[in-house]
């Protein structure tokens, strides 16, 4: 029998809850409290709309796109399978993802069996049949963003602007007008158990018919409806700029922890999460078992690198605390 093929992700498992999770590249300051409030009280008791037509004209207006192109989501995750099954039934044989990456882009296309093609330089990519390419923007794990947008006419290109919110320096690349997006607001909300995102198409081609009629009925519940019907509130924005600046704070003083500690290298990153490698090739397993996350980055090609996000004073306290009775354990 194939063995079926399983993503590999950060955050929770199967052990007990961590008190200190730098893992996830969520924000950890949470969502602003209207959209909270909105999401509480989304009625559960009835099915949303269908067709989703009041939502997709509010996100609609606020991507300045048609409804139409406006293509709801459960999620990222759910957004690309159903963007790699698109491709594949509008003729695309080739996969191109960034490696270090987001797993489930390649793993989507595996599972199709589709050619993955991996990609350190978005500046070398070079398809040689018509082919899906996934641009994360900023990346995941690195934090890294790209100076200039590659040229790929002819190919469907999706850029993953789930972390753009996230960005704390630099400015966003305005994206080519040929290019799908995909927004997963509920990362910088911290609500990542809403499964709520949706796609931005950008003509009413083959694909997006595809991409559309692929959608499972009903693919958002009502607080993902309720969810995404405040991402783009003033109330929401001016939260985000807030959330933003406080983890500015945060992150600057989190690396010179790390520094002062002795962790040889950290990686510059535009985000709130970045890669550093720790001084001892078993930390992430000994931060555990203090009840501390961090994410062990072999699975994205670099062992010995740990993912690492910024953290509240009291979780970098507890951080420094363990890394301390490490060092001391190990001296």
């Amino acid at each position: 029998m194939t063995p079926p093929l399983l993503p590999e992700h950060g955050g929770p498992d199967d052990g007990p809850p961590a008190a200190h999770d730098f893992s996830t590249n969520a924000s950890p300051l949470g969502p602003p409290p209207a959209l909270l409030s909105a999401v509480q009280q989304a009625d559960r008791q009835a099915y949303p709309d269908p067709q989703y037509g009041a939502l997709r004209r509010l996100l609609g207006r606020a991507e300045g796109v048609e409804a139409g192109l406006i293509l709801p989501t459960a999620g990222g995750a759910e957004g690309i399978r159903r963007l790699t099954l698109a491709a594949l039934q509008t003729g695309h044989r080739e996969v191109w993802v960034p490696q270090p990456g987001f797993g489930d882009y390649a793993l989507a296309a595996l599972a199709l069996g589709l050619a993955v093609r991996p990609y350190a330089d978005a500046g070398l990519i070079r398809p040689e049949a018509p082919a899906l390419v996934w641009i994360c923007e900023p990346c995941n794990p690195t934090g890294a963003s790209l100076a200039a947008w590659p040229e790929l006419d002819g190919h469907l290109v999706v850029i993953d602007g789930a972390y753009e919110p996230l960005r704390l320096q630099g400015e966003a690349l305005p994206p080519p007008r040929t290019a799908w997006r995909m927004a997963c607001p509920n990362k910088a909300l911290g609500l990542t158990g809403v499964r709520a995102g949706y796609l931005v198409a950008p003509a009413a081609d083959a694909a997006w018919a595809q991409a559309l009629s692929l959608a499972p009925s009903w693919v958002l519940s009502a607080e993902g409806v309720a969810l995404l019907s405040h991402w783009h509130d003033a109330d929401t924005a001016a939260w985000l700029a807030e959330a933003r600046a406080r983890l500015r704070e945060w992150t600057a003083a989190q690396r010179a922890l790390l520094a002062a500690l002795d962790w040889p290298e950290q990686r510059p990153s535009d985000t709130n999460f970045w890669l550093a490698r720790p001084p001892r090739p078993d930390i992430a397993p000994r931060l555990r078992e203090r009840g501390i996350r961090v994410r062990d980055a072999a699975s994205f090609g670099l062992s010995g690198w740990v993912r690492v996000s910024a953290q509240p004073p009291g979780s970098q306290a507890a951080l420094q605390q363990a890394l301390l009775e490490i060092e001391s354990e190990d001296a």
